[in-house]
């Protein structure tokens, strides 16, 4: 059992990774809470997963698999990410953002160093075909000399989703950071951020409408916004001596040259990007060999530091 791969969660995230692993000849086995999740994940997959929760799963058991992936709901990140790493997992794949916020994060970054474990945080759109083409091409033309980011969320959608109170309260974090990560990663970490909010709504009632620049690594200027208010899409610019690279929507590359009007479409090879989720299969391939390009649980909270200072900067009193 041990030499298996454990999937904790049986939604449609947590089947996107049995496929993957499916196509990777790798053998795997899963944990739900829920009788409805499993037979639908037994449906999709051939697997069938325990029904009953994890801490059921794992009562009476003299040993776990060494490798995991937790992709349970966000509000479930850390306390499950802690369980698996208590129960004796070495590396574990956690679904973004790890936790609901920095301090939940910051528990789990606690929980692998004391086990001496690898934890790794899984954002996918790093490893869409199109980010890995930018990154490409951003290092030929020598880095980048600025970058924008947009993560406007369409509002009505989020307020009917099924997601709970505190999932959507912390919503700049829970999902808006696929687009904040991805800028940062593609243009490099920022070393200063101010931060300005107004509005509200009533699922998210520090803000609505979010703008703030800063320097990143080497001194490269970023600037960013989302009003969710106004209609608006997710969106990142990183700007170079020789060319503009667009990422809208972020799955298309789309690349500006001096003298030109408007953006032509870069050619990609994303044939694993269409036949499962998107960047899924490479994050898969990192997590299971070196790690290169994810995230560590360490660099999470990092990150979540700033995304909170994005969503609800301090005022001034």
């Amino acid at each position: 059992m041990r030499n298996e791969i454990l999937i904790v969660g049986a939604g449609p995230m947590a089947r996107a990774y049995a496929k993957v692993l499916a196509a990777e000849g790798k053998t795997f086995l899963a944990v739900s809470r829920g009788e409805a999740k499993a037979l639908e994940f037994e449906k999709e997959t051939g697997v069938r997963p325990f029904a009953g929760g994890l801490d059921a799963w794992l009562r009476g058991r003299p040993d776990v698999p060494l490798v995991a992936i937790a992709a349970v709901g966000v509000d479930a990140l850390s306390a499950v990410s802690r369980r698996l790493l208590a129960a004796g997992v070495r590396r574990l794949l956690v679904e973004k953002p790890a936790g609901l916020s920095a301090a939940e994060i910051r528990a789990v970054d606690a929980a692998a160093r004391k086990r001496r474990a690898k934890v790794f945080v899984a954002y996918n759109r790093r490893f869409l075909a199109s980010s890995a083409e930018a990154r490409r091409l951003i290092v030929e033309d020598g880095g980048p000399s600025s970058f924008h980011f947009e993560f406007t969320e369409w509002a009505d959608r989020v307020e009917k989703s099924p997601n709970t109170p505190a999932v959507k309260r912390a919503w700049v974090l829970a999902n808006s950071s696929h687009v904040i990560d991805l800028a940062f990663f593609l243009g490099g970490a920022p070393k200063s951020l101010s931060a300005t909010t107004a509005g509200r709504l009533p699922w998210h009632p520090s803000a609505a409408v979010f703008a703030g620049s800063g320097l990143a690594e080497g001194g490269v200027p970023f600037s960013y916004h989302a009003d969710w208010l106004a209609p608006g899409r997710w969106g990142v610019e990183i700007m170079t001596r020789r060319r503009r690279l667009v990422l809208r929507p972020l799955e298309q590359l789309w690349s500006q040259m001096p003298g030109q009007l408007a953006p032509s479409q870069v050619p990609l090879d994303d044939a694993d990007d269409r036949l499962f989720k998107p960047g899924l299969r490479r994050l898969v391939r990192a997590f299971l060999t070196n790690g290169k390009g994810l995230p560590t649980v360490s660099e999470q909270v990092e990150l979540a530091r700033r995304v909170e200072k994005i969503a609800a900067p301090k005022r001034k009193p």
